[in-house]
């Protein structure tokens, strides 16, 4: 399937080679692409050299290419959130990437003799140095109920994003019916068995409690994400939609417009959708996540199941009737398009079906991006030792996604900080990383959608 991963050329080999065959990708995208797909390691001495940083909060996925009872004892417990990397002989710009662990990986973040934090691949320096995510004002703290604030409200993409996961769980797992990439249930099992206090519900309350004492701290977030898995039945006597809206609402009603409020639930009725609006949501995601009509079925049954690909499709298109078109962001699992034994065969045949996909949002103004597809370990396609996509397919459809972005002359997507290399936070996909000169859509932050 890919050319360049052949057993024939080592890393350094197959890099060189997408770079030379996307020249105009930047090496940092590459490289963010390549430790997203394959993950990276940290020595004992980078960890206890680092000041302090924000530990991995497992927010609602595992992200790791093993699971956490295969992890050894120090990288696990000291992994930082994110690392931004930087310099080296290519004097590559700040980079922000979310950590995902995997002790086999040839990228490694190590100290020097000289004290310094590098990041390797393959025992090369690639980057001479490595910044771990910085521990929020707020961490420490706690509810008055004594709930931790990291467990509650973490934060991620380097201080920009409150991730609120208020339903840890995902009912299509129910019936056997999650998507095949999706690790949710059994991410929340692992960190329970592990120790950790997860709740599988919190409280509205606490939430808005939460939000406060973060404004008190002094953190200056940008947004926050409001999400969790499907209610395909009921959750506490609620379908998904009156379970979830009561938190934007509260949120929204303590602290209206305080940040950027994005909601990422099912693609739900037009008028369930306005009431997502009126209570103050302004980013939609209703995540489509593979565009084949075939692998939609395969990879998502729930979804085909519970809605129809079809029908999802529509309800995205009526989404931008009642919101902006660009603030209405579906995600696309990048990668997960290549996995066997249904997925397609070469990265040509992947690449053109991902395009149909974003062209036939992108000319309707809707803004689709990625989350650079991990196999774990606990998830379907992991549990069946899935090898992620090729680092020439991610790269690849980077170009793909920014040349069909900037043919529809569509603005940067809001919601995730800035845009361009050397500022962009969003730290699971490279999407924004490749924006170039389009409009900074973080600028129309003070101004609530009509």
């Amino acid at each position: 399937m890919d050319r360049t991963d052949s057993t024939a050329m080592n890393h350094h080999d197959r890099i060189q080679a997408v770079r030379e065959e996307f020249p105009d990708i930047p090496a940092e995208a590459v490289f963010k692409e390549d430790l997203l797909r394959l993950g990276v390691w940290f020595t004992g001495d980078a960890l206890r050299a680092a000041e302090d940083y924000a530990r991995k909060s497992y927010f609602i996925f595992s992200f790791d290419r093993r699971p956490l009872a295969d992890l050894d004892r120090l990288p696990r417990r000291g992994a930082p959130e994110e690392i931004r990397f930087s310099g080296g002989r290519e004097d590559l710009s700040p980079t922000v990437v979310s950590v995902r662990l995997n002790p086999e990986s040839p990228w490694v973040v190590d100290v020097t003799e000289e004290g310094q934090t590098v990041l390797e691949l393959d025992g090369v320096t690639m980057a001479d140095r490595v910044e771990f995510a910085p521990i929020p004002p707020y961490y420490g703290g706690s509810t008055s109920d004594g709930a931790s604030l990291i467990e509650t409200a973490p934060s991620i993409e380097w201080g920009y994003l409150l991730y609120l996961t208020v339903f840890r769980m995902c009912q299509y797992f129910n019936k056997g019916e999650e998507c095949r990439f999706c690790d949710i249930n059994s991410n929340f099992k692992q960190q329970r068995d592990d120790g950790r206090t997860y709740n599988a519900v919190k409280p509205v309350e606490r939430i808005v409690e939460a939000l406060s004492l973060i404004l008190e701290s002094g953190a200056e977030p940008g947004a926050y994400t409001l999400t969790g898995g499907a209610v395909t039945s009921e959750l506490q006597g609620k379908g998904e939609l009156e379970f979830y809206l009561p938190y934007a609402e509260a949120i929204e009603k303590a602290h209206p417009g305080r940040w950027i409020g994005k909601m990422v639930v099912q693609a739900l009725p037009e008028d369930q959708v306005r009431r997502i609006r009126d209570a103050g949501i302004q980013i939609y995601h209703p995540n489509y996540e593979i565009w084949d009509e075939k692998l939609f079925e395969k990879i998502c049954p729930g979804k085909t199941r519970y809605v129809g690909r079809q029908e999802w499709i529509d309800r995205i298109l009526a989404a931008a009737e009642i919101f902006p078109p660009q603030d209405v962001i579906p995600n696309f699992v990048a990668g997960v398009e290549t996995a066997p034994p249904h997925g397609f065969a070469t990265e040509e045949e992947a690449w053109a079906s991902t395009g149909e996909g974003l062209e036939f949002f992108m000319s309707r103004g809707v803004i689709p991006r990625f989350t650079t597809w991990c196999p774990e370990p606990l998830s379907g396609l992991g549990r069946e030792g899935a090898q992620p996509a090729s680092l020439r397919y991610h790269v690849g459809l980077l170009r793909l996604w920014r040349d069909t972005h900037e043919r529809h002359a569509l603005p940067a997507p809001r919601g995730y900080g800035r845009p361009g290399r050397g500022h962009a936070v969003f730290s699971v996909s490279a999407f924004m990383d490749v924006i170039r000169s389009q409009p900074d859509a973080e600028s129309l932050t003070e101004t609530s959608p009509s």
